[in-house]
């Protein structure tokens, strides 16, 4: 049920109701005014603003406006003074001719809320219309025989005032023979005959003039005349007579013109000429004469249009003449039958362009409303809406309302055509339909979405600073601003490093760029998240989680562990002249910090001085000799070993392995100070020989004295112990242990102490020696034997540690070990 509230308001000289309507969320106020026609224009109509309780401000702010569908022209608001102000003159007669009341119907319309007002103003007369006849004059041929009380119809005077403003009287003079009759009739009109009072006299007058002189009731009163010329005649003593007062006929207003409505039939008494009738319209409006006619026949005929919306009902006076001069009338009320020939009209009061997507239901959108001027079912009017939009149409009487029914979504319809269709329950119905577009604004309601859930590059490592790895995308259903992706790196941390330190993201991008160059050997992969913000208020945000893998390149060199290359001594591996095919020499092991094929080594023999005697396994870096041992072989062989990975390009080291062809140490001991010394080697120590030089120099003099004193007393002390001349000869041949774990190499050495042949006591033994023997020299092998004299009785004391005590840690990690 609609609620409906009435409100009285006084307006004007007369008291109006005004009701207060609720029609789904819209207020509905009716305000009646009343004015007089012929106002100068500008003048007020009424204070609209304080007659319906609004502000001035309110009448801007809500965008007041007029709406009318056939009055327009005449009432203009001014929002301003909050009045209501005649635009142009209104004539009451040309707007409503005789209908009663005359008004124009009006509605204000305010926005931001919707709010209707309906404002009535009735037109009121003013005598500013004088009594009018049609013909300045009639003229009448009576008979002398003609019978007192003989009546003769006169023709009506018009007033286009209405009330009293209109036609008031009538007044005929000189009233000698004839007398004036008035006769109300139904419609409010009033039936004017001249009826003869006192017998003619031809021979006494043949001509009489008479005024006749309608008065309306203004004041001052206004009137009209038309002079009556009556002809006598002789006798004519039976006037028409009409077989009916009041004809009805009804007629369909799409009838065509020459369609008969009705046939009237009068008769005369009389006989011969004075019998003869003839039928005339003597209705005095011309729009009547225009539209029906009477032929001599007495059958009513359509000549003009006719349409039931601009009249329902039409009243046709006709006469009845005789050749006398005798006349009789009768009426015919012709009723005009709707058909349904008018199409609804839709007339669009307020209307919104756009909504925003996250308007609440019910929200009205759209006001208008629907006639159709046609009667009865055929200007009955329903209107619907087309299918599949999330909206419904309300109404109440001929208003209605377009409001939201479910929720509205931008990103799934931007636009919505509206298209509204009004049928009445006509037979054939009409319709009409009017389109109406309306935007949907958008709200930020999406947050951006990643195109993966997470991302993973790859960036080659030794990268130049600045580099773009890659970009992440992410994309947004809202519109504009609020689709407008900015990314964030947000804050994390690598190794304890910000995040931000290794990588930045582009605002606007998404391109992720490296801000260091990586080395892969650091750090090989991490991880870090990205923000995508939109810009809406506020905004909305997604992460991703982005993993950065770093690719190795070959840029380091392979690294040699064994043997180890010294500038201070010399490292030989011994084979013995019995060695077999095969034998295992050494192996040279090395490691490649890089990863995958740039870490895959390989080894090949790039010098020898005899090719023909070694070779070097291409995977595992074994040297083994590839034939026999002969005496002809060269006591000692150099060997140079390249070491190669396998990246593009490949890099490379290089070792020189010096081995020693013998069956037992003392055999090449010469031998082996005779070992070339490393070029670079040489020239550095030849630098620190100079400046030792000059410092031992200096020293020389102040420590001659104590230098010869320890001397002689450390001959003497060994020439007790020792009475052979030949030299101990020191080894260690160890095995060294393999740094890569193969097992080819034992972890811990063995060490053989030998003396002279004619040693007075018997040889030490340490374990027993393996199969592989190194011999490691100082170049000055001289003095180390003399200080290894100094030693014996060290040697020969029985409880000496050396016989107890295991392999120090620092001879067990180095692969091999120096006599100074």
């Amino acid at each position: 049920m609609v609620p409906v509230v009435f409100i009285w308001f006084v307006s004007g000289p007369w008291i109006a109701a005004a009701p207060i309507v609720s029609l789904c969320g819209i207020v509905v106020v009716c305000q009646d005014y009343s004015i007089p026609e012929e106002m100068a224009k500008g003048s007020v109509v009424g204070n609209i603003a304080r007659d319906l309780g609004l502000d001035v401000k309110r009448l801007k702010s809500g965008k007041a406006r007029l709406f009318t569908s056939d009055s327009a022209e005449f009432i203009d608001l001014s929002r301003e003074r909050g009045v209501l102000l005649v635009r142009e003159r209104i004539d009451r007669e040309a707007l409503c001719r005789q209908t009663t009341p005359c008004a124009l119907h009006l509605q204000i319309i305010l926005e931001n809320p919707m709010e209707l007002f309906r404002i009535t103003i009735e037109i009121t007369d003013i005598n500013d219309n004088s009594p009018s006849f049609k013909n300045d004059e009639r003229r009448f041929e009576i008979s002398e025989s003609a019978v007192t009380g003989s009546k003769f119809v006169l023709e009506r005077a018009v007033d286009l005032d209405i009330g009293i403003n209109g036609l008031k009287n009538y007044s005929l003079k000189p009233t000698d023979n004839f007398i004036l009759k008035t006769e109300s009739q139904a419609d409010g009109s009033k039936k004017v005959e001249m009826v003869l009072h006192k017998p003619l006299d031809r021979e006494k007058e043949e001509h009489i003039s008479l005024l006749l002189k309608a008065v309306d009731g203004g004041d001052p009163p206004m009137s009209g005349t038309m002079k009556i010329h009556v002809t006598v005649l002789d006798a004519n003593d039976n006037a028409p007579v009409f077989s009916q007062s009041v004809y009805r006929a009804a007629i369909a207003e799409n009838s065509g013109k020459g369609t008969t409505l009705t046939t009237v039939s009068a008769s005369d008494a009389d006989k011969g000429t004075n019998s003869k009738i003839t039928y005339a319209v003597s209705t005095t409006m011309d729009s009547i004469s225009e539209i029906f006619t009477i032929n001599e026949k007495g059958e009513v005929i359509l000549v003009g249009s006719i349409d039931y919306e601009k009249s329902k009902t039409y009243q046709i006076d006709v006469e009845a003449n005789d050749s006398g001069g005798l006349s009789d009338s009768s009426k015919i009320i012709v009723d005009i039958i709707d058909i349904n020939d008018n199409h609804p009209l839709i007339n669009i009061m307020s209307k919104s362009d756009s909504i925003p997507e996250n308007s609440q239901q019910n929200s009205i959108i759209v006001m208008f409303n629907a006639v159709d001027p046609d009667s009865g079912s055929n200007g009955k009017v329903k209107c619907s809406l087309s299918e599949n939009i999330p909206f419904t149409i309300t109404t109440s009487h001929e208003f209605y309302s377009i409001v939201t029914d479910s929720e509205l979504d931008r990103e799934t319809a931007s636009e919505y055509n509206i298209t509204v269709t009004c049928s009445d329950e006509g037979v054939p119905s009409l319709s009409s339909s009017v389109t109406l577009t309306l935007q949907i604004s958008d709200v930020n309601d999406n947050a951006p979405v990643f195109e993966r859930s997470s991302y993973e590059a790859y960036i080659v490592e030794n990268n130049t600073p600045g580099v773009s790895i890659f970009t992440v995308k992410a994309t947004d259903a809202d519109w504009k601003q609020n689709a407008r992706v900015s990314y964030i790196l947000e804050d994390s941390s690598v190794n304890g490093v910000p995040v931000s330190s290794y990588v930045s993201v582009s605002a606007d991008s998404g391109v992720i760029h490296a801000v260091r160059s990586f080395d892969y050997e650091q750090i090989k992969d991490f991880r870090f998240c990205v923000k995508a913000q939109d810009g809406g208020s506020p905004p909305l945000s997604s992460n991703v989680s982005v993993n950065i893998q770093i690719q190795d390149q070959n840029d380091n060199p392979p690294q040699v562990l064994y043997p180890v290359q010294t500038a201070g001594s010399v490292v030989a591996e011994m084979v013995p002249r019995s060695a077999d095919v095969g034998y295992l020499v050494t192996k040279v092991v090395a490691v490649d910090v890089d990863s995958g094929q740039n870490a895959w080594l390989s080894y090949k023999l790039q010098k020898a001085t005899d090719r023909a005697l070694f070779e070097v396994g291409s995977q595992n870096g074994e040297i083994r000799t590839v034939r026999q041992v002969t005496e002809k072989d060269l006591l000692k062989q150099r060997l140079t070993v390249i070491v190669e990975d396998n990246g593009q390009p490949s890099r490379s080291a290089t070792v020189i392995v010096n081995v020693a062809v013998a069956d037992s140490f003392p055999e090449v001991l010469s031998e082996f100070s005779d070992f070339p010394h490393d070029k670079d080697y040489n020239d550095n120590l030849t630098f620190y020989l100079v400046l030792a030089l000059a410092v031992v120099s200096f020293l020389f003099i102040t420590c001659l004295v104590v230098i010869i004193s320890v001397k002689i007393y450390r001959w003497r002390q060994s020439r007790v112990l020792y009475h052979s001349s030949l030299p101990v000869i020191p080894y260690y041949p160890p095995r060294y242990s393999d740094t890569l774990g193969t097992g080819t190499l034992p972890h811990t050495y063995n060490y053989e102490v030998c003396r002279t042949t004619d040693s007075r006591k018997s040889d030490c033994k340490f374990g027993r020696a393996g199969s592989q023997n190194v011999l490691i020299m100082d170049p000055s092998s001289t003095g180390t034997m003399q200080r290894m004299q100094s030693e014996k009785s060290i040697l020969d004391e029985p409880d000496s540690p050396l016989e107890e005590s295991p392999p120090s840690p620092a001879a067990s990690l180095s692969p091999y070990r120096s006599l100074m």
